[in-house]
């Protein structure tokens, strides 16, 4: 009987946590978890900043972007001479014949192939460059948190939020899937965080704001209040409490 009372006690005392403590809680968290990065929490921003920085969710099939140890084949079609094959170093930089160290990591084909074009303007006569990627890392994204098989995933095919944690084995009991979030590098220092709302998405069946995933992008689901203090209370308590007998007058 003494340790029914006891039981009963402590799950009231856990009921009775404050909800503005939670929020503290649940506040620290996502500000470290967003450390370093802009979040655009309901994904809005001012006029002005979306002017400038349009955010980099709204591209629907971005183009692949170069990484370190990525081999490039640089072509000039009418000075063969200057054909050229590098590898990225880890710090972004490739070394160019004639000009030495270029930084490359971050750009698109198309974006370095105009960069080569104006740096080489003062060696050649109207530079002609292609870039082709020759070998690059494979795709891929990162799912994290409460889901039942956390890790790293090749990006084969158009992937959206919702498959990426369908393939990473579902949501977890003590998922909060209302506020699952997307970190997506901007640049190689910077990330931009939002927030989803899978629980809605689901319940109300319209996935117009699923996310298409790009490579590097990563998931996180964090944990639901309850699943924060269940660590707390024994297994059989909750059972008992949640199977006492309820007696009406």
């Amino acid at each position: 009987m003494n340790n029914f009372a006891n039981t009963r006690a402590m799950l009231l005392l856990v009921a009775m946590v404050p909800l503005t403590g939670l929020a503290q809680t649940t506040g620290s968290q996502a500000n470290s978890a967003t450390a370093g990065a802009r979040s655009f929490g309901s994904g809005t921003e001012s006029s002005e900043s979306a002017g400038k920085n349009p955010s980099s969710f709204a591209e629907r099939r971005p183009r692949y972007r170069v990484e370190p140890s990525d081999v490039l084949d640089l072509n000039f079609p009418f000075t063969p001479d200057f054909n050229q094959t590098v590898t990225v170093q880890p710090d972004g930089f490739v070394t160019l014949r004639e000009l030495g160290e270029f930084y490359v990591q971050g750009k698109t084909a198309p974006e370095l192939a105009e960069a080569l074009k104006r740096a080489y303007t003062n060696i050649l006569h109207e530079p002609a460059v292609t870039v082709d990627l020759k070998n690059f890392q494979t795709p891929y994204f990162i799912v994290g948190g409460q889901v039942a098989h956390p890790g790293k995933y090749d990006l084969r095919a158009d992937t959206t939020t919702t498959e990426a944690v369908a393939i990473a084995g579902g949501l977890t009991e003590d998922s909060k899937h209302s506020e699952v979030i997307l970190f997506r590098r901007v640049s190689p220092n910077s990330f931009e965080a939002k927030k989803l709302n899978m629980k809605k998405m689901l319940n109300s069946a319209n996935l117009d704001e699923d996310a298409t995933l790009r490579p590097g992008d990563m998931l996180y689901v964090p944990k639901n209040r309850i699943g924060k203090i269940r660590r707390f209370i024994p297994n059989e308590s909750i059972g008992t409490y949640f199977n006492m007998p309820i007696f009406h007058p």
